[in-house]
């Protein structure tokens, strides 16, 4: 606004980058970044054998917050639809294999609603097959960190011999940073991966997964910082 001359070529820039987010082709590297090769491929919990899971299992869904609908009521969004038929799949798997499986689901309140992520996605779970007595509610925790701090202890209690962690690909890569740090190592079973359109026209959602992607570099530099400062 001061600098009179530059409004020109700060306009053109901003434009152009603008751009090239939500046409693509400046998402894309950013979610790939977020969503590394390792964790690009949905897991198949039907392609395990049956000793994948151990004598005790333990099934962490993680959250991915609440949509408030229009009768006041929350539902879970999209790709926290694909975390519950994953964790009611690989909970399905587990029982067949004669194994003792919980479902922990984590997650609290951090947007402030009606109630917490936990509480509001135990209905579609339920619906989904898993039984109310495997399924065990931790909805007090308001980052992947404290998801992690929180669960530790109950994973310990159970002396789980298998940990699954379900969430998105997107999300993967921070988790296992955030689990490892407690001391477990959990196999990454990842729910679904989102994927950038790349072309002239820019879409909304590419702009969506470039707040997605850098929420989660964003968040995985700030751990390593943390780490650095011995606040983690």
């Amino acid at each position: 606004m001061l600098w009179r001359r530059g409004r020109r070529p700060i306009a053109i820039t901003a434009v152009i980058f603008f751009w090239l987010l939500a046409s693509g082709w400046l998402a894309k590297p950013l979610l790939d970044l977020a969503q590394p090769a390792t964790y690009r491929t949905p897991y198949d919990p039907d392609a395990q054998a049956s000793s994948t899971f151990g004598r005790r299992a333990a099934i962490v869904m993680l959250g991915g917050g609440t949509n408030a609908l229009a009768d006041g009521s929350l539902a879970p969004p999209h790709d926290v639809f694909a975390r519950i038929a994953l964790s009611a799949a690989l909970h399905a798997r587990c029982i067949a294999a004669g194994a003792i499986c919980k479902v922990i689901v984590s997650g609290g309140n951090p947007e402030h609603h009606a109630a917490s992520e936990a509480d509001t996605y135990l209905p579609w779970l339920l619906r989904a097959g898993i039984p109310r007595d495997d399924l065990l509610l931790e909805n007090t925790s308001l980052t992947t960190w404290q998801n992690a701090r929180n669960v530790a202890p109950l994973v310990q209690t159970r002396r789980a011999d298998t940990l699954f962690v379900v969430t998105s690909a997107y999300h993967m890569a921070r988790a296992m940073l955030d689990f490892e740090r407690f001391g477990m190592h959990p196999v990454p079973a990842v729910s679904e991966v989102r994927y950038v359109r790349t072309g002239i026209w820019p879409r909304l959602a590419n702009l969506r997964n470039t707040e997605t992607a850098l929420h989660e570099l964003i968040g995985i530099a700030q751990f390593h910082v943390y780490v650095r400062l011995g606040w983690f």
